[in-house]
């Protein structure tokens, strides 16, 4: 008998389709999860807090599949996941379509200027002109990562006219590859990230690359906070080396109340809600693992395999 641990959050919608050879046991609080941990093969240890994930993980000695809604999961130990053989599937794509869509949101609040319509309408104040006047139609974005966010996103944005170039680590097709994209930084109004979150991309938007940035360009950041060297995204946002920010994730989160970036002007904060800006996250993350769990009690392939050494 295969023993899976799972939330009680997605109990109604996984238990119907279990296999007769398959005995689930739905955790509904902490301490449950970590008592249920040790007996798993299967896992599902998703919770807000990830200090208690990597506690399931590391007391789940005999999980051989570990699946998540997440789809970056270098807060776990993924050295002890690899070192332990265990298949980890992930939550890439799920919120693929709510991420890509908050990207675009994003863009037309900063070229309109949206926010500060908004705020007038607070104030019952009458605009006489529009606060913004950038259109999206003509301007480029460059697109760092390429994964299931990204190929949401660059249709998305063709569908405003924007010339959307994808960095791919092949290049070609209309790409950049890993080592060209840097040279071109100049000509592009929007650099949009959407890397995983490794120990290749740590830190990857630096002062150097804000430098080279037009003072136009806008930064778009649906990727890790660890991507970019926040007190040189401060910098330059105080300095508007760059005209603004849409940061969707900071380091860290959540940002502390006191933190420099909530009071620049410049810098459009969303807190980390892009993912979950839809209502279909967890049918989508249930009917996924029903069918890999059908698959794997089969001897089948289950995916998308999430790999502990590249850390996507």
């Amino acid at each position: 008998m295969t023993i899976a641990v799972l939330s009680s959050l997605i109990r109604p919608m996984v238990e119907p389709h279990l296999p007769d050879s398959v005995e689930a046991h739905f955790y509904t609080s902490v301490a449950e999860m970590h008592e249920l941990a040790p007996k798993a093969e299967i896992g599902w240890f998703d919770l807000e807090d990830q200090k208690p994930m990597i506690e399931a993980v590391k007391l789940a000695k005999n999980l051989k599949w570990l699946n998540s809604i997440y789809a970056g999961l270098d807060f776990l130990p993924l050295d002890l996941l690899h070192e332990r053989g265990t298949k980890i599937t992930n939550g890439i794509g799920i919120n693929a379509i709510a991420i890509a869509e908050y990207v675009v949101m994003g863009m037309l609040n900063i070229a309109k200027d949206y926010r500060t319509i908004v705020r007038a309408q607070d104030r019952h104040e009458w605009l006489m002109d529009a606060p913004g006047k950038i259109e999206l139609a003509g301007t480029r974005a460059l697109l760092l990562g390429f994964g299931g966010i990204g190929k949401q996103v660059k249709p998305r944005l063709e569908g405003f006219g924007v010339e959307v170039v994808p960095v791919r680590r092949s290049g070609g097709g209309g790409a950049l590859g890993p080592d060209e994209w840097r040279d071109k930084l100049g000509e592009f109004d929007w650099v949009i990230l959407a890397v995983p979150a490794t120990r290749e991309t740590e830190g990857m938007i630096g002062a150097e690359e804000f430098a080279a940035m037009k003072e136009t360009a806008v930064l778009v950041n649906v990727a890790r906070g660890t991507v970019v060297d926040q007190p040189a995204l401060i910098n330059a946002l105080q300095k508007k080396s760059i005209a603004s920010a849409m940061l969707d994730v900071t380091t860290p989160e959540p940002l502390p109340s006191d933190h420099p970036l909530w009071g620049l002007e410049n810098a459009h904060i969303t807190m980390h809600l892009s993912g979950r800006a839809q209502n279909s996250m967890f049918r989508r993350s249930a009917e996924r693992f029903v069918q890999n769990l059908q698959a794997y009690v089969a001897g089948g392939e289950i995916h998308p395999v999430f790999d502990p050494v590249l850390g996507y």
